[in-house]
């Protein structure tokens, strides 16, 4: 590895496992200090023992937690560089069956969680004039969706606008302020909560034809933690495999055309 990371303190929300987990890994590969934040006690204790980092009760809807961990960062590594919001939920829930208080639940923790791990961040970061905060979109919701995930749909579009807000807002301050938008990832969540059949249909309509990995998530993560992005900000990295490019489904050009 590189060592672009090198003296870094990284926060990780929601990285017990999945593209978290591969973030936090990718940071620590580059030398980062990372801490793993998850509301999985035991998931995220036995990540952040696998890495060598620290794990930190997170359940990042609530303010006092996110300035816990912000706390943790700084007592134990006297500074705070990057912070990652990738936690996030997305029952899958018609719109006519959601009710106020499904649709908060899912507002508190996608979108109401990103400005709390914006806002916790913000002030180690003035303090050092430096700083990136990093969130999780997805292409749901700011390019496409589909039936039973209007209220995902609607926090990841919300997560866009305050990533444009904030980088605006902190750019006096150093900070830079950007996200990643995954597609179709091969997680722990995908293999669960989908079937064969269905990852199979993702897989025809992605134009690489396979869905993404979580390394391939963090390592846009990584791109935009380095002082290689250190000119961009207001902006997302779009990580889908080609998925949003086609007009149709029949867009396959035949590998034996004259």
């Amino acid at each position: 590895m590189t060592g672009r990371l090198e003296g870094k303190v990284a926060i990780v929300i929601g990285a017990a496992r999945g593209i978290g987990k591969a973030t936090a890994l990718r940071f620590v590969e580059e030398g980062a200090r990372v801490i793993v934040a998850d509301t999985e006690r035991e998931a995220g204790a036995a990540t952040a023992a696998e890495l060598g980092a620290t794990f930190a009760y997170v359940d990042i809807s609530k303010l006092a937690d996110a300035e816990a961990a912000v706390a943790l960062a700084v007592e134990r590594f006297g500074r705070l560089d990057i912070m990652v919001q990738n936690a996030g939920i997305y029952p899958w829930q018609l719109l006519e069956d959601t009710s106020v208080d499904d649709w908060d639940r899912v507002m508190g923790v996608n979108l109401r969680g990103s400005f709390i791990a914006a806002r916790a961040a913000l002030e180690p970061m003035k303090r050092q004039r430096s700083g990136r905060i990093l969130f999780t979109s997805s292409i749901t919701g700011p390019h496409v969706t589909s039936p039973g995930h209007g209220h995902y749909s609607a926090t990841k579009a919300g997560i866009n606008g305050l990533i444009r807000a904030a980088a605006l807002e902190f750019s006096g301050y150093g900070i830079t302020v950007n996200g990643v938008e995954p597609g179709n990832i091969m997680t722990e969540a995908m293999q669960f909560h989908r079937s064969p059949e269905f990852i199979k249909g993702m897989e025809d309509a992605i134009p690489l034809g396979r869905l993404g990995s979580s390394r391939d998530v963090a390592n846009a993560f990584l791109f935009l933690a380095s002082d290689e992005a250190a000119y961009i900000t207001g902006t997302t990295i779009v990580v889908d495999g080609g998925q949003l490019l086609p007009e149709g489904a029949d867009f396959r050009i035949m590998p034996d055309r004259p």
